[in-house]
């Protein structure tokens, strides 16, 4: 959802007016909270649900059949286009109204960003493309967030709460959505970097900023892996921020942060948004081709892995991760 702001952006400079999204999830209301480019947002929290079991999505297919102006359908898995598909019937939304991602023809190793706005420039055929123009600073190539005073206030609270106000903040973010099972040692996740190669880079990175605090973050089911890092480490200087770093707390953090480095996940999404020097941990079939984080400052965003592609992150040597995170620091000045 991240990816699709410069979408969002070129389509309001397009129609005037700011978007409307469907989407499912929880979090896309907090990441676009006060966003310019973004006016309603109606989220599905249950999206397997039978349709006729849904009430949230016939609330949905009541809005689709008030709404007037174009969609833009960005999903191309088969099983989400059957879902939509169905709603867009049951609100009587001519195919005509609508464009999706097939009309403009997909292409391997696109980046996400890219697709989105050659999809932006599309237009349905029911509307006049003479009428809806755009031009070419409508275009952004990175993803924007937007904070405001509340947010940053929030963060400071926190940063004075947990002890971190005054020094450098360093985040590190371990886990993904299935890392939690890191234990299972049967299980393959091409996303996990083994807990030792954690430590040994917490621990460098104590060496080099000593008065800086080190903060593993995640969500709540991040916590066991997270644990087992930060004892790994044997420093007293690491800490844990897997409950109390909420969407746009971790944003407003972010912005203000050293550095992050990250396996291939949703904050290091928000890390290059937010400006925030980055190093990325790639490994098995995701490449920067398509997923590269694109900071809209300028920051730099170290991609390791991906050239030559490696089949799992614990093939990425801690040494690499070391010198790439200390070069952060050079190439940001």
């Amino acid at each position: 959802m991240l990816l699709q702001e410069p979408l969002l952006h070129l389509l309001h400079r397009r129609y005037g007016a700011p978007c409307k999204i469907l989407t499912r999830g929880l979090w896309t209301g907090a990441l676009y909270a006060g966003h310019p480019d973004v006016g309603d947002i109606w989220q599905l929290r249950n999206r397997r649900r039978a349709l006729a079991l849904s009430p949230e999505r016939w609330r949905a297919i009541g809005k689709l059949r008030e709404h007037a102006g174009p969609i833009y359908i960005s999903e191309d898995t088969r099983s989400s286009l059957k879902r939509i598909g169905w709603m867009l019937r049951f609100a009587g939304v001519a195919r005509e109204r609508c464009v999706f991602l097939r009309d403009i023809g997909v292409r391997e190793n696109e980046h996400w960003v890219d697709q989105a706005l050659r999809l932006g420039c599309a237009t349905p055929a029911a509307f006049r493309e003479s009428d809806y123009p755009w031009r070419g600073d409508d275009l952004h190539p990175a993803p924007r967030l937007y904070l405001d005073a509340a947010d940053r206030a929030d963060a400071d609270d926190w940063l004075r709460g947990r002890g971190f106000a005054g020094a450098p903040l360093v985040l590190l973010q371990a886990g993904n959505w299935h890392a939690q099972r890191w234990w299972e040692k049967h299980r393959v996740d091409p996303k996990f970097w083994p807990i030792e190669y954690w430590a040994q880079l917490l621990r460098a990175m104590h060496e080099t900023l000593p008065a800086a605090n080190l903060v593993l973050c995640g969500t709540p089911i991040e916590t066991a892996v997270c644990e087992a890092i930060a004892r790994a480490t044997g420093l007293a200087q690491v800490n844990l921020a897997t409950t109390d770093l909420p969407i746009r707390r971790l944003m407003a953090v972010l912005e203000r942060a050293h550095s992050m480095v990250s396996v291939d996940s949703g904050p290091a999404h928000l890390a290059a948004a937010m400006g925030c020097p980055l190093v990325v941990l790639y490994g098995g079939k995701y490449s920067p081709a398509k997923w590269d984080r694109r900071s809209p400052s300028g920051k730099p965003v170290v991609n390791l892995g991906a050239n030559p592609r490696v089949e799992s992150v614990a093939d990425i040597a801690p040494a690499a991760v070391i010198d790439a995170w200390r070069g952060l620091s050079v190439a940001s000045h």
